[in-house]
């Protein structure tokens, strides 16, 4: 198997899908693999892949299922997956030309330290130019939470994780959702793991209108359950009371929007969740309406 395997989950995405195409043909080292889960697409995406396996430039590895989310493709590519490291890249980004080379080369020292999870990298505007802040100086190993709640980075993160401590912790969607944030898994790994910091683009995005980033919101209220669940979890993983407060008062607007009863008494901290509740009102008829 190669070292590395590109996933991408993809859905009506058939006019971005060839320019990473393109940038996975134009990579300087052919290590890897291009898996990618159809979530039901309805524009003729899978002919299009299908007429890309055939050309033979890369290996592609391609699945089609029943529309249920973009964590529950991941699952699955995580279970079919056979190469050491795994690495989403959506179908509206694509790699830098030595992404995968750099990635592999990094390969020999993650394998041989057992406490790391994988790499966390940069993604940019171009090569040169973080989405964001370049990572905090002189720092080579980090917990996921604490890049932006410890060292206040505020970039936008590319994470390549062992495929095998990926099938460990599998994303948990709720019955009738089909969203839950990435991090919901990627914060468990810290009690476990650390990740290597590399401070280069490796990945460039170009966030669409329609896509899970810029549409946050109404995937909260699509899928309340795992909103309210996963911001549970972060307040009660916060250091500070100004990220307690923030994290409580966004999982008392998830359990408003899923009609969970009893929040503030099943709240990390009761009493915090009691003088968040006036804000998780406002914003619950204000923003999340």
């Amino acid at each position: 198997m190669p070292t590395v395997c590109i996933f991408t989950p993809t859905y009506n995405r058939a006019h971005t899908l060839p320019r990473l195409y393109q940038s996975l043909v134009g990579q300087t080292c052919e290590d890897f693999l291009w898996m990618v889960v159809d979530d039901g697409s309805e524009d003729g995406t899978e002919e299009l892949v299908n007429s890309w396996k055939r050309e033979g430039a890369i290996q592609v590895c391609y699945f089609r299922v029943v529309n249920g989310g973009k964590p529950r493709a991941v699952n699955l590519g995580v279970s079919r997956c056979e190469c050491p490291l795994f690495y989403v890249v959506d179908s509206d980004d694509y790699l830098v030309p030595t992404a995968i080379e750099h990635i592999v080369g990094l390969s020999s020292d993650l394998y041989a330290d057992k406490s790391l999870a994988g790499i966390v990298a940069l993604n940019g505007s171009d090569e040169l130019t973080p989405l964001g802040t370049w990572m905090p100086e002189a720092l080579s190993r980090v917990k996921c939470w604490d890049l932006s709640e410890r060292y206040r980075f505020q970039g936008d993160a590319s994470l390549i994780y062992k495929t095998d401590v990926l099938k460990q912790h599998p994303f948990e969607v709720a019955a009738g959702e089909k969203f839950v944030a990435e991090t919901s898994v990627y914060y468990r790994l810290d009690d476990e793991y650390d990740l290597h910091v590399d401070n280069t683009v490796l990945k460039i995005c170009c966030y669409l209108e329609d896509g899970l980033t810029k549409n946050f919101v109404a995937n909260a209220k699509a899928n309340p359950i795992g909103y309210w669940k996963h911001k549970k979890y972060c307040a009660a993983r916060s250091r500070t009371l100004v990220s307690k407060m923030r994290e409580t008062t966004l999982y008392l607007v998830g359990c408003m929007l899923a009609g969970e009863k009893g929040a503030v008494r099943r709240a990390p901290n009761p009493l915090i969740a009691l003088v968040c509740t006036p804000l998780a009102f406002a914003l619950r008829y204000m923003v999340f309406r």
